[in-house]
């Protein structure tokens, strides 16, 4: 009779050692990117990637009012990395956080804001048939603060301009593709005031400047502390500002003046003018701008401040 310790068990007899089994390339890819673009999403998550990191977290990455919207363009590129340096450049965007970087060094998911809306782009994963027009193509509308600055760079930096800039019903308008195949329709929207507002009346203050010596450096610095954005202005080293609660605010460089410098609406600039100097203050200059004539001043205690007849 067989001692019932010396059978084998069955389950051991027939284990077998663990082969981890590689699934299809194209599911592999298609749940990666699926898995990041998820946690891309979540507010106070980061992720690490190929050495990379993203964040969407305030603390990480500085609250901002740029939001993704019911429709959010989400752009195939051939490199991400310059087409967020483009974008940077000619549509004045922000980036949000770092872009998440595959395996291989593809980037899998970036994100850009661009006013109060969010561009998200990532590179080609043909494996998933996520691959770029080569022609043709949608176009996207992309609102900019001069629109023949925009096009205008888009040529310097490896792009293309289709026709004239010209304007039209809708604002001043140009047509233009990326060096990465995208299409853009390039609109300079005629001039609003914000959230509606009426026209500023006599004495009420009517735009906001930050005037700075250095605006690289301050849109760096009150980008990582405030969370504000920036938006390319009309001129060089100007910047519409967004996120500092104010209705109408831009950020100058190459100023003397540091500080946040008014501008205050009046009825006769003239006059105006004459009662600054009057009062000790001191008028620099009186110049006509598109907008209407303008002043710059500096009161008896040496602030200084623009007065506008718009």
């Amino acid at each position: 009779m067989t001692d019932a310790s010396d059978t084998p068990d069955a389950f051991e007899a027939l284990r077998t050692d663990y082969e981890p089994l590689a699934p299809p390339p194209e599911f592999a890819a298609t749940l990666r990117q699926r898995l990041w673009h998820v946690v891309a999403r979540e507010g106070s998550t980061t992720t690490e990637s190929g050495g990379g990191t993203m964040s969407n977290s305030p603390e990480a990455g500085g609250a901002t009012p740029a939001e993704p919207h019911a429709l959010t363009p989400y752009l195939v590129v051939s490199d991400a990395r310059r087409a967020i340096e483009f974008y940077v450049a000619v549509f004045g965007a922000s980036r949000r956080g770092e872009p998440i970087v595959m395996d291989d060094g593809r980037v899998g998911h970036a994100e850009v804001a661009i006013g109060d809306s969010v561009l998200m782009l990532a590179e080609e994963f043909p494996e998933i048939d996520h691959v770029a027009v080569s022609s043709g193509g949608p176009a996207v509308r992309v609102e900019v603060a001069d629109v023949d600055t925009a096009v205008a760079r888009t040529v310097e930096l490896g792009g293309e301009a289709f026709g004239e800039v010209a304007d039209d019903g809708h604002g001043r308008t140009g047509r233009i593709r990326d060096p990465f195949g995208q299409r853009w329709l390039v609109q300079q929207a005629p001039h609003r005031s914000s959230a509606g507002r009426p026209r500023p009346r006599h004495g009420e203050a009517a735009y906001f400047t930050f005037t700075v010596p250095d605006d690289e450096a301050a849109t760096a610095f009150y980008g990582a502390v405030l969370g504000w954005q920036f938006a390319g202005g009309g001129r060089p080293r100007t910047w519409g500002v967004i996120g500092s609660g104010l209705p109408d605010a831009g950020l100058a460089g190459e100023q003397d003046y540091a500080g946040w410098k008014l501008m205050y609406a009046v009825d006769d600039l003239d006059s105006a003018v004459t009662r600054v100097r009057t009062a000790g203050g001191t008028v620099r200059s009186v110049t006509d701008e598109p907008y209407g004539r303008v002043a710059d001043c500096v009161d008896d205690q040496g602030v200084e401040f623009w007065l506008a007849q718009l």
